[in-house]
């Protein structure tokens, strides 16, 4: 709505400082994405050009009010008058959006490396836990995406990684819609140090 892209420009010229442009280092100073700890593939991910709707791969350096809008579109929330065919691109759209924070060499596959990789950082603040039980969790997750998308393997088959349509397949039965949301766009005052 007009009103929400109001918020969203508001929100959008305090953490850019008033300026017509976002880097990535403007996202340090929001404290809810401080302690989260896949912060930097989140904010990559603000960057990443696919998510940016634009055909040029990699990341841009900065983004303006328009690409911010284009990457809070991936979280805007579910409205009670949507037929299943825009729910179901509503939702196609927040899984491609996982999607390409997992992929970060951006090929297109997610790998068992890469996989590991958004696993051990989303386990990193358990204090109980090694980074060999980490591991261990990334490669049963592997495995089970293996089972779920290619079907039993033979013993010299390897499953090379996750595709896109593989992503789709493991989201199947879960609620994103719902779930999928950013909590830093709040107006609250950000502490600035000089």
């Amino acid at each position: 709505t007009a009103d929400q892209i109001e918020q969203l420009h508001r929100r959008f010229k305090q953490l850019s400082n008033e300026k017509p442009t976002l880097r990535k280092e403007h996202f340090d100073s929001i404290p809810d994405l401080e302690f989260n700890p896949i912060r930097s593939k989140i904010v990559q991910a603000f960057f990443d050009r696919r998510n940016l709707r634009q055909e040029e791969p990699g990341l841009a350096d900065e983004i303006n009010f328009e690409d911010f809008l284009t990457v809070m579109s991936y979280f805007r929330p579910i409205e009670p008058d949507m037929d299943e065919e825009q729910l179901e691109r509503v939702r196609k759209d927040k899984i491609k959006f996982l999607f390409h924070m997992y992929d970060s060499d951006r090929d297109g596959l997610i790998t068992l490396d890469e996989y590991r990789n958004v696993v051990e950082e989303l386990l990193s603040g358990n204090p109980h836990l090694e980074k060999g039980a980490a591991r261990s969790i990334a490669d049963g997750a592997m495995l089970e995406a293996a089972q779920t998308c290619a079907g039993p393997m033979g013993p010299n088959q390897v499953y090379e990684g996750i595709t896109f349509e593989d992503f789709l397949k493991i989201w199947r039965g879960i609620d994103i819609e719902t779930k999928m949301h950013v909590r830093f766009l709040n107006m609250e005052p950000i502490a600035h140090c000089c």
